[in-house]
This record gives structure tokens, sequence and C-alpha cells, in this order.
């Protein structure tokens, strides 16, 4: 049954090659044709920062200063390219793991970890940025971006929603309907598909008979396979994605042939189901150690460059540490706010149990044996 990425090299669009060299594809090289030296440093940049904000948030909890975390660590190319191919007035909806595509559409990054934390319900309003909430219910966002999507037709407003999903989510049945909604209804949705390989510790083969991207000839949409740790093709496919949707011609799907170098979660032990071969095998398609021997080869980027991006990693980080850890608690009476537009008798007698229960900690009274100090 093992025949889903038997070998994904053969129709997979890709631009650069792991060792840096440019390849020419005529079917995407315009979409890419405008980038100058500048852009292309720039997304160089948000892959560095990005993978050192998710490196910090990871740190953090390990220090005990976050519940959980789920890592990006190998996907920033998939996360940064696609995220830059959006307009401004492109609907997002996430799963839990675009902090990426966050980043690309100016959400300050510690604001994504007060949910994290557990101080907050999301730390944004996803209308300021056109970015949704995370959503922790697998699958579940593709509903709610061709539902949105719906209404951009209805309104005629020109713009796409993209849909971020992983591998594992395609076995869901919110997905499927989605597809079906999105292509009846020619919503101008783009489900953008990160195969990171591991649904947990599920492999893809497990999920799959067919290259997932091959899925969406059964719904009556295109699909393609990009390279997902390859920056420059992702922005290219996102683009032409995007363009697709815009025009009038309805969804279509982008899977990110790409790995999740690190754990599902900071619950999880990828240790338990798969190989240190597997991984560093992977290892050496890193995306922007790719991005970087451009760069180097083509005489864009210099020392001074990397330096100070070095130094503007640092600063990121720094900041990260510090922000967190002043996050203020929250009143343990909100949780009973806003939970019913009219009240509820109910919630009033939780609301009353509770406020006793706090009260009984006043003044440390009960401290002692509460603590067993």
């Amino acid at each position: 049954m093992a025949v889903a990425d038997e070998h994904p090299e053969d129709d997979l669009v890709q631009l650069l090659s792991p060792e840096g060299e440019r390849i020419a594809r005529p079917d995407y090289d315009d979409y890419v044709a405008d980038l100058t030296p500048d852009t292309l440093r720039g997304l160089y940049r948000d892959m560095v920062l990005t993978r050192r904000f998710d490196g910090e948030a990871t740190s953090l909890q390990r220090q005990g200063e976050l519940g959980l975390w789920a890592s990006l660590l190998g996907q920033e190319a998939a996360q940064i390219g696609s995220g830059r191919a959006l307009d401004d007035d492109d609907y997002v909806f996430p799963t839990y793991r675009e902090h990426g595509v966050a980043w690309c559409r100016g959400i300050d990054p510690v604001n994504l970890l007060g949910m994290f934390r557990g101080v907050n319900n999301g730390g944004w309003d996803p209308n300021s940025n056109n970015f949704h909430l995370y959503t922790i219910v697998i699958g579940s966002q593709t509903l709610h971006a061709t539902g949105y999507a719906m209404g951009v037709a209805k309104d005629g407003a020109g713009s796409a929603v993209v849909a971020y999903f992983g591998d594992g989510a395609t076995s869901q049945g919110d997905v499927a309907e989605a597809f079906t909604f999105s292509a009846v209804y020619n919503a101008p949705v783009v489900f953008f598909c990160q195969n990171n390989q591991w649904a947990i510790s599920e492999p893809t083969e497990r999920q799959t008979r067919v290259p997932l991207y091959q899925r969406a000839r059964g719904y009556g949409f295109p699909g393609v396979r990009v390279d997902g740790n390859d920056v420059l093709a992702c922005l290219a496919v996102t683009r032409a994605a995007l363009e697709h949707a815009r025009s009038g011609e309805g969804p279509m799907m982008v899977e990110a042939f790409t790995y999740r170098m690190g754990a599902h979660t900071t619950s999880d032990d990828p240790t338990k189901y798969r190989s240190d071969d597997e991984r560093e095998a992977w290892a050496a398609k890193d995306p922007i150690l790719r991005l970087r021997r451009y760069l180097e080869r083509e005489g864009h980027a210099d020392d001074a460059f990397f330096a100070a991006l070095e130094q503007e990693s640092e600063t990121l980080g720094q900041h990260v540490r510090d922000t967190v850890r002043a996050m203020p608690d929250p009143d343990p009476m909100a949780i009973f706010d806003n939970v019913y537009a009219d009240g509820s008798s109910q919630v009033d007698e939780e609301r009353k149990a509770f406020a006793a229960y706090q009260a009984s900690f006043d003044d440390g009274a009960d401290a002692p044996a509460q603590g067993g100090e």
C-alpha cells in the first residue's frame, strides 16, 4: 500500500534545488520574475526569524512557560512562500502551526503564545490582519474557509481565501465536505496542504494510496504538488493558485511536499516512530540553507547581511522570552463571562460556587492545608 509518495519528484514543482541552484520552470517562472535581490533577502529573513521565534517557543514550553507548542521546524518555506503570495484583502484560515503565515500577515509572534500559555483564547483580532484565530479541531477550518469564500463570491469582492491544513486532516470528513461545497459553489478558495509526512505517528502511506494533490480531481478542481522546502516554488505556485481562485475559476489545491523536522507537538516523541536516517535525509533539504546557498551563489547577500540578521534574531528571541514571562494572568472569574448572551442560571450558580472557592484562599488562611506546607 505504500505507493502514495514513492516518486514525488515526478510531479513536483521545484525552482530551487537543495544545492541552491535555480531550476527553470516555464509554467511558473513568470510568477517569480518580479523578485529583486532585496525581495529574496526578505524571504530569507522571514524564514530565519520565524525559525528563531519557533525555537524560542519550544524552549519556553520546556521551561514550563507554555502548556504546549506545535513547532513548524522544517516547514518555513511552505509557510513564508505561500504567505508572501497573499494580497492584503485575502483571508487566511490556519490550523495551529501556521506561525510563518501569521508573521507574513503582520501578527506579533508573541500574540500567538497567549493561548498556549493559557492566558487568552487567541490573542488577536482576526479581521485586523485577515488572519483567523488558530483552529485546534483537525480539518474544521476548511469548512470555515469554504463558507467564507462562498460569501466572498456572492459579494464579488475579487479576493481569495486560503485554508491551511496538514496531511492528516485530509482523512477528516470536514475536509471532504469542504472540497465538495467549494467545487459545487465555485468558491474562490485555495486549499493549502502542508504534507509533512506524518500525522502525529501515522505516515502518509496510511492516509492515502495516491498523492494528496490528486484527490482534488475527484471533486472537480485542479491540484498541484510543490516542493515545500523551496520558498520560490511555494511563492510561485500559491500566486498561480490565488490567481485561479480570484479569476472566478473556483477552488484549487496545493500540496506542499515538506517534512516536520521536530515533534508533532512538545508532548510527542518522534523517535518512537521514525528513523534518524529519515530525518537526516530531509535535513539536507533544509529550506533556509537552500535559499542561503542561492543568495550566496548569485551574490545577493554578503557576510554583513547575515551578521545583521543574526543580531536581529537574537533581539527577537529576547523580546519573546521577556514578553511571554510578563504576560498577566487572566481574572479567574472571566471564564464565566460571555458564555451566554442572555445569561444562564446554571452559569450563575457555577460562578458563585467558584467565587466561594477562590475566597477560601483569602489571606492565605487555607494555603498551608492546600499546599501541604
